[in-house]
């Protein structure tokens, strides 16, 4: 699949305001709204796609691991990118790159942008979707890693992070129960109107017992999915486990490839 915005790369030699004023353009080119070919009450439910008559969607998780120098420094990043479809897996690439720039808050693309692209080129199948170990809109300026990455390949795209970086939840997101969701709204620290619905805080997975308690997933839209949408595949796609499957797999895959590598620490 072609780069739809190649001039939307990740370039980590640009200064700070300028990786931020191309955030701010990628805001503007992201959909924050539904615009997909497929039916999204298939992803969860194969049945449901095979009594339509449709194929299921190919829905790509996403999860990077990292690779140490004899310093103890970080300095490569192994993104692993696995393809699911009707809740097979279907393919298992990775990529190793160097790392250019340390982790800054707000700037994980830059960072870790150019190592996801190298292992979707690998990739032998066109994703319908594509979850991201990361945030979408919910993010200082609209412009997560999975806004970024599904701005430059234009492919829906949905972020899913087990923290939240900014906004403000309209409510308890303590020990809610499974399948709850509460609104994240945007707030003075993000670049967008008070009030602006940037995604939800999603309760996958809860324990049973009064004693301890799972946190949520915050769940955001990347591009071309809307927020709603994107809580409903955070749910539709989480199995036995919190995370959603296809990032939990990339998660799984990224610490196999890297205990594979040679040398790898």
């Amino acid at each position: 699949m072609p780069t739809a915005r190649p001039d939307l790369v990740p370039d980590a030699s640009l200064e700070r305001d300028d990786m931020e004023a191309m955030q701010r353009e990628i805001a503007d080119a992201a959909a924050f709204e539904d615009d997909f070919d497929f039916d999204p009450a298939t992803l969860g439910d194969p049945l449901a796609a095979a009594s339509s008559g449709a194929d299921p969607p190919t829905v790509v998780g996403v999860d990077q691991s990292f690779l140490t120098n004899e310093a103890g420094d970080q300095d490569r990043a192994l993104s692993a990118v696995v393809a699911m479809r009707g809740g097979e897996v279907i393919e298992r690439v990775h990529a190793v790159t160097p790392l250019d720039i340390p982790y800054i808050p707000g700037l994980l693309s830059f960072r870790e942008g150019r190592p996801i692209l190298a292992a979707l080129e690998e990739l032998s199948v066109d994703p319908d979707l594509i979850l991201f170990d990361g945030s979408g809109r919910i993010h200082f300026r609209q412009a997560g890693i999975a806004t970024h990455m599904g701005v430059v390949r234009d492919v829906p795209s949905i972020g899913v992070a087990k923290s939240l970086l900014c906004g403000t939840p309209t409510g308890d997101t303590e020990n809610l129960p499974e399948g709850v969701r509460v609104p994240i709204e945007a707030n003075s620290r993000v670049d967008a109107p008070d009030g602006t619905l940037l995604g939800y805080a999603v309760q996958t997975r809860q324990y049973d017992s009064p004693d301890r308690y799972i946190n949520p997933l915050y769940v955001s839209p990347g591009h071309r999915v809307g927020p709603e949408t994107a809580a409903d595949a955070a749910l539709a796609l989480a199995s036995s486990y919190k995370l959603p499957e296809p990032v939990r797999l990339a998660d799984n895959y990224a610490d196999e490839a890297k205990r594979n590598l040679d040398g790898g620490t």
